[in-house]
């Protein structure tokens, strides 16, 4: 009995049922286009603040989808650093996360590159830059081993497989369709559709032994940037698929399970697709508002430290007032260092003194520093 999409004779002739899919296509069409004028019509297309907003969000997501947790000051330092930026080298920058980074900044920086057995391998080599998943040795810039590629849950004995990839005596022909229906497709197919489907594709292959979800969302990025023919990322995909994870992986096993019809996935793709720009749509006025902040203070001296704790002012995540406590945890100063270049942000007017005396002093940002 053929369990699995790859052991149907038709695969990989995707079929969809086009009646279903119009409307969510043209929806997200329309969403498309109206979200990246409006991006233009405010001129961000060259504001690397933004640009770093969305990256740090990207590449964070992207990894807890996996149940990966990174840590979020690495990542906005790896991204400043890549991007130049001048906050860059606050927190430790850690290898697998600037792997990532650069690794999304390739597929959409260079989306117009041939996608090539080398470049996916380069970028699960990065994403794993010790040889090691946790505690677990794997092959890295290859693909994987002899062993069965299992998806499963449960504990030992109980476990249930939701999935079973193509062996590893198949990969690299597998593969090769694979990008030979990448590099046509391009011309062919439209531009939504055919991320949703390489989106698939390459999952449903599973060709490393670690890194496979990544590499497809960053494949994704790669065809959205193609269709787009943007080079820079102004919404984040994976922060929406990270709403939808459950739902997310329901779709993908219900569909590798089946005969090759792709309607239901489809139908979730474009509607995660249209739910993400909808999404950046409301959080975009709080990422110009900070893009303006910077802009209006650019030439004003500030240490990193500074920088961090002010980025997170800005981002509406801070929880409370600052205090010179939170000022030291953040940026792991001593109490000196951090009263010291809280009175520096006072004395440049960035920050303001609230009401209150002793352990209850605290700041926060004066109101003529933010953007009107």
């Amino acid at each position: 009995m053929k369990h699995y999409i790859w052991e149907q004779d038709t695969w990989p002739n995707f079929t969809w049922d086009t009646q279903n899919i119009l409307p969510l296509l043209n929806k997200a069409r329309q969403t498309q286009a109206t979200f990246l004028r409006r991006v233009k019509d405010l001129g961000l297309f060259s504001n690397l603040e933004l640009q770093a907003q969305i990256l740090v969000e990207e590449t964070f997501k992207t990894s807890a989808i996996e149940g990966e947790k990174l840590n979020i000051d690495s990542v906005r330092s790896s991204v400043a650093l890549q991007l130049g930026l001048p906050y860059g080298g606050v927190a430790k920058s850690e290898r697998h996360i600037e792997g990532l980074v650069a690794s999304l900044l390739d597929a959409t920086r260079y989306s117009t590159k041939p996608l090539t057995v080398q470049r996916m391998q380069g970028w699960q080599a990065s994403l794993f830059p010790t040889g090691y998943s946790g505690l677990t040795k794997i092959r890295v810039g290859k693909w994987r081993g002899d062993s069965p590629m299992q998806i499963i849950s449960g504990p030992i004995g109980k476990e249930k497989v939701h999935y079973e990839a193509p062996p590893s005596t198949r990969i690299s022909a597998e593969i090769q369709i694979f990008l030979d229906w990448f590099r046509k497709s391009l011309d062919t197919e439209h531009g939504l559709i055919r991320a949703a489907i390489a989106h698939l594709w390459f999952v449903s292959i599973h060709p490393f032994e670690d890194g496979n979800g990544r590499i497809s969302r960053i494949i994704t990025e790669q065809a959205l940037a193609q269709d787009e023919k943007i080079k820079t990322r102004f919404y984040s995909l994976s922060s929406q698929i990270m709403q939808e994870r459950n739902r997310y992986y329901l779709i993908l096993e219900q569909t590798q399970k089946n005969k090759g019809d792709i309607t239901e996935w489809l139908e979730w793709f474009l509607s995660c697709f249209e739910s993400a720009l909808t999404n950046a749509e409301v959080s975009l006025e709080q990422i110009i508002q900070k893009s303006i902040f910077w802009n209006q203070h650019r030439e004003v001296p500030l240490s990193d430290r500074q920088r961090k704790v002010i980025n997170r002012l800005l981002d509406h995540t801070f929880e409370g007032r600052l205090t010179t406590r939170k000022y030291v945890g953040m940026t792991k100063a001593s109490r000196a260092t951090a009263y010291r270049e809280i009175t520096d942000l006072e004395e440049k007017g960035i920050l303001k003194q609230n009401p209150g005396a002793g352990r209850s002093v605290s700041f926060s940002l004066r109101n003529d520093a933010l953007p009107t």
